[in-house]
C-alpha cells in the first residue's frame, strides 16, 4: 500500500477517534450532573483504577501499556474538567516535583494552584479553595517528609490516592560547569546528589532554597550560579542542561499523597494510613502491634514523630495493607482503639502503582 493511501486510512481512523471521544465526553457530562446533584466527589480514585485496569486488558498492542495509560490520563483529565472545573493545590512553585506529580495524576486539563508550604496546601483544600491537594510523604533515599506527617495531626482531610514519581535531578545553568561557584536547590535534593556534587563540584557553595523551581529562578538571574532542578524548570526559566540524572541512586522515587475531604471506597488492592498515640507504659508499642499480627495484616510502614505537646510524647504513623472496611482491618482497628490513647484513620486508598 502506498504512503498516501496509508495516510488516508489514518485520517479516517482519526475522524472515528474524535467522534468516539466526543461521544464519551457527552456521557461524562451526564455523569458529572448526577455527581453534583447527589453531592458525590467528581474525582473518584477507585473508578480511576478500574478504568486503567480495563484499558490495560483491552490493549493488544503494538502500543505499550504506559503509552495507553498516558493517553487515557489526558482523556480522564478532560472528562473531569467537563464534569466540574477542578482545582488542585500543590507545593509550588510551577515545575516543582509536587507539580509534576499532580500533573501525572490529574493531567493538563484541570486548574493548578501553587502553595508556599505543605500546611498551605492542606489549608487550601480545607477551606474549599481547591478540591484536592498533592503533598510529598516520603522519598526512597531521604525517608519521610516530616512536615506532611505533622500537619496530618490536626487536619481532618483524608488521603484519597497516592502518586509514585521517579525523581531525576539535573544540573541547570547558563555558564560552563567550571565557572559555577554556587548551587541552589532544596535540601532534600542536595541529600540525594551528595556523591555527584562532591566529585564534580567540590568547591561550589551549596545554598538551600524552598524548592527546585526557586533554585532555577535564582540561577537564571545570578552570574556563575546553577540549580539542581527538573527538565521542565530548565524550559520555564531558560537554563541550559549541563548534566542529567545526577542523583546518587538510580532508584530515586518519591511518594506523594492526594488529600481531599471525602473517603474512598474499596478496590480490592488498597492500603490504609493510621495515626496513633500510645499509652505511656512498658510494652505499649508492642501491644499496639499485636492486632496486626493477630489478623495477619501486613504493616508496610511505621514512623514516629514528637507530639510537640509534651516531652518524650510521640505519635506513630502506620501504613497497612487493606481497606478500613475490610473485615479483618475493622477488627484490628477496634482492638487498636482500646490499646491506644487516640486512633485516627487518615484514609484508605488504592495502591495503584
Amino acid at each position: 500500500m502506498s504512503l498516501n493511501k496509508l495516510r488516508k486510512k489514518i485520517d479516517a481512523l482519526d475522524r472515528k477517534l474524535i467522534y468516539l471521544l466526543n461521544l464519551r465526553a457527552e456521557e461524562t457530562k451526564k455523569i458529572g450532573k448526577i455527581k453534583i446533584k447527589t453531592g458525590k466527589s467528581i474525582y473518584v480514585p477507585e473508578r480511576e483504577v478500574e478504568v486503567l485496569s480495563k484499558i490495560s486488558k483491552y490493549n493488544q498492542g503494538p502500543l505499550k501499556k504506559s503509552a495507553i495509560e498516558a493517553i487515557y490520563r489526558e482523556v480522564m483529565s478532560a472528562s473531569l474538567a467537563l464534569e466540574k472545573p477542578l482545582k488542585i493545590a500543590y507545593l509550588g512553585p510551577e515545575a516543582s516535583f509536587s507539580n509534576l506529580a499532580a500533573i501525572k495524576k490529574f493531567g493538563s486539563q484541570v486548574e493548578y494552584v501553587n502553595c508556599n508550604s505543605i500546611a498551605e496546601v492542606f489549608m487550601e483544600v480545607e477551606k474549599g479553595g481547591s478540591d484536592y491537594g498533592v503533598v510529598p510523604i516520603e522519598n526512597s533515599i531521604e525517608g519521610a517528609v516530616s512536615h506532611t506527617l505533622d500537619v496530618f495531626v490536626d487536619s481532618e482531610l483524608k488521603i484519597c490516592s497516592q502518586i509514585i514519581l521517579e525523581i531525576t535531578h539535573n544540573l541547570l545553568a547558563n555558564c560552563p560547569k567550571n565557572k559555577i561557584t554556587v548551587v541552589y536547590s532544596n535540601p532534600y535534593v542536595f541529600g540525594q546528589c551528595r556523591i555527584w556534587l562532591q566529585k564534580n563540584l567540590p568547591n561550589a557553595r551549596l545554598v538551600d532554597v524552598s524548592s527546585t523551581t526557586r533554585a532555577a529562578e535564582i540561577a537564571n538571574k545570578e552570574k556563575n550560579s546553577a540549580a539542581i532542578a527538573s527538565l521542565l524548570a530548565s524550559k520555564i526559566y531558560g537554563l541550559k542542561v549541563l548534566a542529567t540524572d545526577i542523583q546518587d541512586s538510580l532508584h530515586n522515587i518519591t511518594r506523594f499523597l492526594v488529600i481531599g475531604r471525602n473517603s474512598v471506597n474499596r478496590t480490592g488492592n488498597d492500603k490504609t494510613s493510621l495515626l496513633l498515640s500510645i499509652k505511656d507504659h512498658v510494652g505499649a508499642l508492642y501491644e499496639l502491634l499485636s492486632p496486626f499480627r493477630k489478623y495477619r495484616i501486613n504493616l508496610t510502614k511505621i514512623e514516629s514523630r514528637p507530639s510537640k505537646k509534651k516531652a518524650w510524647d510521640y505519635y506513630f504513623f502506620f501504613d497497612i495493607a487493606g481497606h478500613s472496611e475490610d473485615e479483618k482491618v475493622k477488627k484490628a482497628l477496634k482492638e487498636l482503639e482500646s490499646k491506644s490513647k487516640s486512633l485516627k484513620v487518615l484514609g484508605s486508598y488504592p495502591v495503584g502503582e
